[in-house]
């Protein structure tokens, strides 16, 4: 996503990368993970979340049988354009708050203001040459998951974004992109778990949960072989594609939360309650408006 003079911004940032991460791991004995059961979510990424905003909150929602839904418990919301005081605000309603980031491919969509630095994250990543081809569809770039200059700026934008602001979990954005064929990279799934293992135990480190993405959607073992390290999965329509089956391994050990976008709340919400995920059906510009299972 987004980066001052290489050398003089990599030191930079290291630094304050490293004075955070120790100062958390210092105190970082564990983290939170989000409980089994029906736990009431937000998921909204196109603006600032608005917390006088009932759309925005979700707390004028509807369930399918009519009735009004349960208030959000968790927050997952954009780690960048969201400031510490809005986290703040909402821990003090006794929410949780996830923080969204891109960790496999990097889009020209904030400013250096927005993200608190002098170069944004996506100018640092292009300068180091760790862009790949285009993701289609996105005005993004794939990542080198592969090399040391990803990781570490990946690592400074989570240290920054998420835990100094002080977030509960990370939601892990193009986690499985070894997955796509053009990438403009030679990945395997080996090489996507390696970083994923690499950034989860970073994250944990810090005292954050993580909650991998659409690992349903590789077609192989990669959501088992990340379930020890996963706090929770976030699944985009794998009821609309038949991909819900890859998760068996969290049911009834892991929270699962589900967002479809397309079909009605009762074709998908029976199945979604009898497999224990928090399911809700959301616009795709995940603007505010859902309509949660339960």
């Amino acid at each position: 996503m987004k980066w001052l003079s290489r050398t003089v911004a990599i030191v930079l940032l290291v630094s304050v990368c490293i004075g955070l991460q120790s100062g958390a791991r210092a105190r970082a004995s564990s983290w939170w993970t989000p409980p089994l059961g029906n736990q009431p979510w937000q998921w909204e990424l196109s603006h600032p979340l608005r917390l006088s905003n009932g759309k925005d909150m979700g707390t004028n929602d509807k369930l399918p049988n009519g009735a009004h839904a349960p208030d959000p418990v968790i927050y997952d919301i954009d780690g960048i354009i969201n400031p510490k005081s809005t986290v703040t605000a909402l821990h003090a309603q006794g929410k949780h708050v996830v923080c969204y980031i891109e960790v496999g491919a990097a889009g020209d969509y904030y400013s250096a203001s927005d993200e608190g630095i002098s170069t944004t994250y996506y100018s640092q990543l292009r300068s180091a040459g760790e862009f790949g081809k285009k993701v289609p569809g996105y005005p993004e770039y794939y990542l080198n998951i592969q090399s040391p200059g990803t990781v570490s700026i990946i690592e400074s934008m989570i240290a920054k974004q998420c835990a100094a602001k002080g977030f509960d979990a990370v939601e892990t954005d193009i986690d499985e992109e070894y997955a796509d064929a053009g990438t403009g990279f030679a990945l395997t799934k080996a090489a996507q778990e390696g970083y994923m293992t690499t950034l989860a135990n970073y994250m944990h480190g810090l005292g954050l949960g993580w909650w991998i993405k659409n690992p349903d959607d590789t077609g192989d073992s990669y959501a088992t072989d990340m379930f020890p390290l996963a706090d929770a999965v976030l699944t985009e329509q794998c009821n609309q594609y038949a991909t819900c089956g890859a998760l068996s391994a969290y049911v009834a050990h892991k929270a699962v939360f589900n967002a479809e976008y397309r079909g009605r709340t009762s074709s998908f919400c029976p199945q979604d309650d009898i497999r224990g995920f928090n399911g809700a059906r959301f616009n795709v510009n995940l603007a505010g408006t859902r309509k949660p299972c339960r």
